[in-house]
């Protein structure tokens, strides 16, 4: 008998997702009882020291550890959902409030720049009568505009010039889309680094190729991806970013640049076909050891 069987539940919108399946994996080979769960389908009963988690109708009791995935649609209710938990002294490998900090792209950027890690020149448009004045600001272009909700490369568009960028932004007002402009940093040609971090340790970064003509190097979006070996800036930068944002599993996208790392997002859930594939390591049984380590 495996004295370190643990009832642990991921948290994922489908089951058939492959980050979802590749942990539901390692976690039954080490003979541990494993469940998905949507969070959106988890109601919420909020007491003084007595809050319940309900899944169909049925309490989720007895758990010792919970794996959330959360995608960008859900961020809000499943940062509850983590909150519940914990409050029910639940481990959990991601928390509500690092979670909301490094979903926000402004406020994830905000928090690394203000600790000396080096990100895009960046700007918030909240005002549209100011927009000409910090076009002129972003020059020389291109520009990239990024809404503050977009994942996987979407919602990113290269703007070649001030008109360009003009048009695109009027767009996004009338659909009253947050968006932030970030300078293009044209020496990357198209490519950026994965690294991905599993408490306070790389477990396997990737070097990913924008295609052709395109710029945005996500795999999503038809990028390649190649093993690399980070130097040793870039591991301090990945390192030193997921540790200032509260994340114990973490991917940090960078840039390589004249000027060293510079970082582009963080994400607090990050997925592993890409990595898992292009390094040939069991990053979801890194997880699960993880998991073990804390068990309450």
């Amino acid at each position: 008998f495996n004295k370190r069987l643990m009832n642990i539940i991921i948290l994922s919108r489908n089951a058939s997702l492959y980050s979802t399946q590749s942990l539901v994996d390692a976690a039954r080979r080490r003979n541990h009882y494993v469940r998905v769960i949507d969070h959106m389908a988890c109601d919420l009963i909020i007491e003084s020291e007595k809050s319940k988690i309900f899944f169909n109708n049925q309490p989720i009791e007895k758990i010792d550890a919970v794996i959330p995935r959360i995608g960008s649609t859900a961020t809000t209710y499943g940062a509850a959902v983590i909150r519940q938990f914990e409050s029910q002294g639940v481990f959990s490998t991601l928390h509500a409030e690092p979670l909301l900090k490094a979903r926000d792209k402004l406020s994830c950027l905000q928090i690394l720049g203000s600790h000396g890690i080096g990100v895009p020149k960046t700007v918030y448009v909240s005002n549209p009568y100011t927009m000409p004045f910090l076009l002129e600001q972003m020059a020389p272009y291109p520009i990239i505009i990024k809404l503050v909700s977009g994942t996987q490369g979407m919602g990113v568009i290269l703007a070649e010039n001030k008109s360009n960028a003009e048009s695109i932004l009027e767009a996004f007002y009338t659909t009253k889309e947050k968006v932030i402009l970030q300078k293009f940093i044209k020496e990357a040609q198209g490519a950026d680094i994965r690294a991905f971090v599993v408490d306070g340790e790389i477990v396997g970064a990737m070097k990913r190729q924008a295609r052709p003509g395109d710029f945005r190097s996500n795999l999503h979006r038809g990028g390649t991806s190649e093993l690399i070996t980070l130097t040793s800036q870039e591991e301090e930068t990945a390192l030193k970013s997921v540790e200032i944002l509260g994340l114990k599993i973490a991917g940090v996208d960078m840039l390589k640049t004249h000027i060293g790392p510079v970082v582009l997002e963080v994400n607090a859930s990050p997925g592993l076909e890409g990595i898992e594939g292009t390094t040939g390591v069991d990053i979801a049984g890194k997880i699960i050891q993880f998991v073990e380590k804390n068990r309450k």
